[in-house]
């Protein structure tokens, strides 16, 4: 009898140990509701997405958080994951799956849309605006690439929404609501009218809710990174999805940071090629030159020209471009020569360079290379 009092009271022990780490993963008591279990888990899965943590161990978080989500808010689940802990859910799903059911829980199609049956009821879903920011960058840093942390407010359901609304029979879901009107004897219409009280089908918003006394939403304050590669180009958008304001009965939109390129003294951009125009004197247009240069990332190196350069002769500068969005080398520098021609020269600087010339033609007819 001893031994056996022992050995219930060490089960009791590791079911109680067991059912605890799924909450303490999310950071809920073992009463949580649903929405607290929803709130904590977009913000557990927003602090360790592997597109945003690329810390060391932080997608195998990230998959606990998943799996934890999953089994609480599966009523049955959660209800022998309390009783029995980890190994009776792992039980429990092993039998599941031995008689094939497919109907499993998948948070993502939940909270991001994927599946199939997460797609289907993703273009259903209404959704509040997207939220696009602004974000400046230099040259100097789509080509070195940058990390921005920035503090992100929004408007978030009141804990308790759920708590606040009545039963309406009228309404049709988020914003709609049908009013019966009659246009003659025996005869009754149907017309859709916009009421925002309408939070859902057969849902209506009730007003002065104790549960909510501030109204259907709340801020939130959320940290987030914004990785903008190397060679990003203007216009292009970092996405944060489902992070934009939220609203009862609606899917919250994206908030996107749009890339906007700062214009540079120097250079200018098309695509993944840099164009830069210079100005030389003819001198060196004739005689050739060594022009130092810097990249966008400060390194230096040397163009060496020994032919005559033309004005507005055009000089591709192969791999000395922009990095290229794959990963993969750089695009090319492509430099224009403007020659600035002296303003006069003096009758005898003339008579030399007749000579000169006229040396160069004379040798230059003679020669079978040309």
């Amino acid at each position: 009898m001893l031994w056996s009092a022992i050995f219930q009271l060490c089960v009791l022990l590791s079911v109680v140990n067991a059912g605890e780490d799924y909450y303490k993963l999310l950071g809920i008591s073992k009463k949580a509701t649903n929405k607290e279990i929803k709130k904590a888990y977009r913000q557990k899965s927003l602090e360790f997405h592997p597109d945003k943590n690329k810390a060391e161990g932080a997608s195998d978080k990230f998959a606990e958080i998943n799996h934890a989500y999953e089994s609480l808010m599966n009523e049955e689940k959660r209800s022998i994951y309390d009783r029995s802990g980890e190994e009776g859910l792992k039980q429990h799903e092993a039998r599941e799956a031995g008689g094939g059911g497919g109907g499993g829980f998948d948070p993502f199609s939940e909270f991001f849309g994927f599946g199939g049956g997460g797609r289907q009821r993703r273009e259903q879903e209404q959704t509040t605006p997207n939220v696009d920011i602004p974000l400046e960058l230099t040259l100097e840093q789509m080509y070195s690439g940058a990390i921005f942390e920035v503090t992100y407010i929004r408007q978030v359901l009141c804990m308790k929404w759920e708590m606040c609304m009545k039963t309406n029979q009228a309404c049709q879901g988020p914003g709609i609501s049908v009013k019966r009107q009659q246009i003659a004897p025996g005869f009754v219409q149907q017309v859709q009218v916009r009421d925002e009280r309408c939070v859902a089908r057969g849902k209506m918003w009730l007003s002065n809710c104790s549960e909510c006394k501030n109204g259907q939403t709340e801020s939130e304050k959320i940290e987030l990174t914004i990785d903008a590669f190397k060679g990003i180009r203007d216009g292009e958008a970092i996405t944060f999805e489902d992070v934009a304001d939220e609203k009862p009965g609606y899917k919250a939109g994206d908030l996107n940071f749009v890339m906007v390129e700062k214009q540079h003294p120097e250079y200018h951009r098309e695509g993944d090629h840099l164009y830069k125009t210079m100005t030389i004197p003819l001198v060196d247009a004739l005689t050739g030159f060594s022009l130092p240069l810097k990249q966008l990332d400060g390194e230096e190196f040397t163009v060496t020209i020994d032919d005559i350069i033309s004005c507005d002769e055009t000089l591709r500068i192969p791999g000395k471009g922009m990095p290229r969005r794959t990963g993969r080398g750089f695009g090319d520098l492509f430099m224009t020569f403007e020659v600035d021609f002296p303003e006069a020269i003096s009758p005898e600087q003339k008579k030399k360079l007749r000579e000169i010339f006229a040396d160069t033609e004379s040798g230059g007819s003679g020669n079978s290379e040309l």
